[in-house]
């Protein structure tokens, strides 16, 4: 397999968390997402994802090169073709439990702040693009942590890493980016700290990527 990714991309985090967790090996290939006129919007990456972001996950399927986009989706195909360690719950509820805090993340926050936002909230508008998104960051945070007090143990469902946290960990990360004041969500910062003492997820962390800037 082979990951297109950018080290600092909330979305390809997730993946390679899940890649880490379920002891997967892959080539890492970097897309500089800031970099002069953007490799991304290259004729190169469309052609593996028309929607032009990252990540992508190449896979040989029968003997045929194929990419998934779209980090829920890879979630997903990654759980299916191999299900041990397994990151979704045994039980039904449980397993739409976590895919659902794993949306408000994917769904509900990740879209307001997203690199593509930023640039023509920037380029359009007289606002300060961090401040106007940092808002609707802390709103959807808040509404995870008071859904997550029901299934709750070592990690947001249960005693057990899975999709929710897989979500969770970047935005935590880029709430902190973005100056949201988190102090008072101890739940959430207690998962946090469980999430970092597992290799899986320390490995995924962006400072550990090899685009990682200095």
């Amino acid at each position: 397999m082979k990951l297109y990714s950018y080290w600092r991309s909330s979305s390809s985090w997730r993946v390679r968390t899940a890649l880490a967790f379920k002891g997967l090996d892959y080539e890492y290939e970097a897309i500089h997402l800031l970099e002069q006129g953007g490799i991304q919007h290259s004729e190169a990456h469309k052609a593996r994802n028309s929607m032009e972001q990252v990540p992508v996950l190449e896979v040989d399927i029968d003997g045929e090169t194929r990419h998934l986009a779209q980090s829920m989706a890879i979630l997903e195909f990654l759980e299916e073709t191999h299900p041990e360690p397994a990151l979704l719950p045994e039980d039904a509820f449980g397993r739409a439990r976590s895919r659902q805090l794993a949306e408000i993340v994917n769904s509900g926050i990740q879209p307001v702040q997203n690199l593509l936002l930023l640039q023509r909230l920037g380029r359009s508008f007289d606002v300060d693009a961090k401040a106007w998104c940092a808002p609707f960051i802390a709103d959807g945070l808040a509404a995870y942590e008071k859904l997550a007090r029901e299934t709750a143990g070592d990690f947001s469902v249960g005693d057990a890493p899975t999709f929710a946290d897989i979500c969770l960990i970047p935005q935590m990360y880029n709430a902190r980016r973005f100056k949201v004041d988190m102090s008072e969500m101890e739940l959430l910062l207690q998962i946090e700290q469980n999430c970092m003492a597992l290799d899986a997820f320390k490995a995924a962390h962006p400072d550990q990527q090899p685009d990682a800037a200095v």
